[in-house]
């Protein structure tokens, strides 16, 4: 059977530009399905910052002129190679020659809205490559779907095309004005209805993907079942049952290259499952010397790796971190996010000094050490799409502190203490002493069950997270949709 042809149309791709999962995936799905066969690509916006650090490695391809309501702008086509995927970027001063992904919310409508234009006109001819499947992501590109439907299908170009949207968070949907997005996107008035791309009256991006895509995915099969409730849904519940038909929970994987304690550069001293404990051991005094802690092999050391915002589920710990103080460990928290939060932490941390350490940073590197230092991983989070942190923790032998929802429910098997089975610790509702309890179990076995807790790191760094299979389930539904 012939594999199809994929094209991924995506505002981050990891290394060349990203903020957090939607590029992690994005630099690892293409390369998976090429390795399964699939003719994978992708296009993104090319930002200044890959421009200037990859300027050697582009390619030009084309320029053109795109019609952005009154305005006609340039959209240049250059082409890279990343990993043996290629990679076609979009080029335009005044959109994406800024220093930072995202900018004021306003501008950011418009410089996406551009991108997508631009994409779909460089698909075809200008790039060589027409293909079977369109793969959204999120609602900078969501707008695709309809975007076909009003500008090429009616005169006959990619008639053949269809589209998956995948929706990486639901919080972020791409809302503006009826007028901006009608004259930015020249949308016809037929698509302007609350059965089309509007929401209450407004355009709404990740709404019109929804309606118009073929095929919707999130990103775990129980935050599939989560959006379709009214605390989830975050508006779009209603609209997600009714599409119910074509949504598919798929869960996300890791880049195991990357994240690899065997080969990785970025710690002290790699390890494998049999000398997990001498390299953990070793990976943990040279962090604790790193960050100013108190240095002990012997000492439970807690490591939180996070956008520090209220989705994180930074008022749970916060209300119980002095609490998890007095338990006699440690604890590394490393992210950066709302102020407030950070603050918060850092006062803490003054009251603890040698035994909480918190680096208000995005530090790539920085993170690898985390996950191979430290004995348990907390992610206490209000809601989790997906979740890469808690996959990443147990391939290097942290065990994963977790609410039970979305992604984290899904790959996270708690510690049953008659079987010895599990690859971490969960607790179930939104509530901080539920959080505190379950870290105090945790330390209690670690301290008074030696070999059961040697055991679950064994089975934590034994599991798959891979995208080997999640790629496999792309494949299914790419067919599913072509067919």
């Amino acid at each position: 059977m012939t594999l199809p042809k994929i094209l991924f149309v995506s505002a981050e791709v990891a290394p060349l530009a990203r903020t957090g999962g939607l590029g992690d995936v994005m630099g690892a799905l293409p390369k998976a399905l090429r390795r399964q066969g699939c003719d994978a690509r992708l296009i993104m916006p090319l930002y200044k910052t890959i421009k200037d650090k990859y300027a050697d490695q582009l390619t030009f391809v084309r320029w053109t002129m795109i019609k952005l309501g009154w305005r006609t702008m340039y959209s240049g086509l250059m082409t890279m190679e990343l990993d043996g995927v290629p990679v076609y970027l979009i080029d335009n001063e005044y959109y994406f020659g800024h220093d930072g992904i995202y900018l004021d919310y306003s501008f950011d409508i418009e410089r996406f809205s551009f991108f997508q234009r631009a994409a779909l006109e460089a698909v075809g001819q200008a790039m060589d490559f027409e293909p079977d499947v369109l793969h959204l992501n999120d609602w900078h590109t969501a707008m695709i779907p309809s975007l076909l439907e009003a500008h090429y299908r009616p005169y006959g170009f990619h008639q053949d095309i269809r589209t998956v949207l995948t929706i990486h968070n639901l919080k972020y949907q791409g809302i503006h004005g009826r007028e901006r997005i009608a004259d930015l996107l020249d949308i016809p008035d037929r698509f302007m209805s609350e059965y089309g791309i509007l929401k209450d009256g407004m355009p709404n991006f990740l709404k019109a993907g929804i309606v118009y895509a073929d095929r919707v995915t999130v990103v775990s099969p129980t935050y599939a079942a989560e959006v379709m409730t009214d605390y989830y849904g975050e508006g779009l519940q209603y609209l997600l049952q009714s599409q119910a038909h074509k949504v598919f929970g798929i869960l996300n994987g890791i880049d195991t290259d990357v994240y690899n304690p065997k080969s990785d550069p970025n710690i002290p001293q790699p390890y494998d499952l049999k000398s997990a404990s001498a390299g953990k051991a070793a990976c943990k005094l040279a962090l604790q010397q790193e960050l100013g802690l108190d240095q002990s092999a012997d000492t439970a050391l807690l490591g939180m790796v996070s956008r520090l915002t209220d989705q994180k589920g930074l008022d749970l710990l916060l209300h119980v971190l002095e609490e998890i103080m007095e338990q006699g460990c440690q604890m590394a928290v490393l992210g950066t996010g709302d102020a407030h939060y950070e603050s918060a932490l850092e006062t803490i941390a003054k009251r603890h000094r040698g035994r909480l350490a918190v680096r208000i940073a995005f530090d790539s590197a920085l993170s690898h050490r985390f996950y191979a230092a430290s004995d348990l991983f907390i992610m206490p989070s209000l809601f989790e799409p997906c979740g890469l942190s808690q996959m990443i923790a147990m391939r290097y032998g942290s065990l994963p502190v977790v609410r039970e929802t979305g992604g984290l429910k899904d790959t996270v098997k708690a510690y049953d203490p008659l079987t010895g089975e599990g690859t971490g610790f969960s607790f179930k509702n939104i509530n901080a002493h539920e959080l505190l309890f379950t870290v105090q179990a945790a330390l209690e076995l670690r301290e008074k069950k030696p070999e059961a807790w040697r055991q679950l790191i064994l089975q934590a760094m034994s599991g798959d997270f891979s995208w080997l299979g999640s790629a496999q389930s792309y494949l299914e539904l790419y067919r599913q949709v072509i067919a």
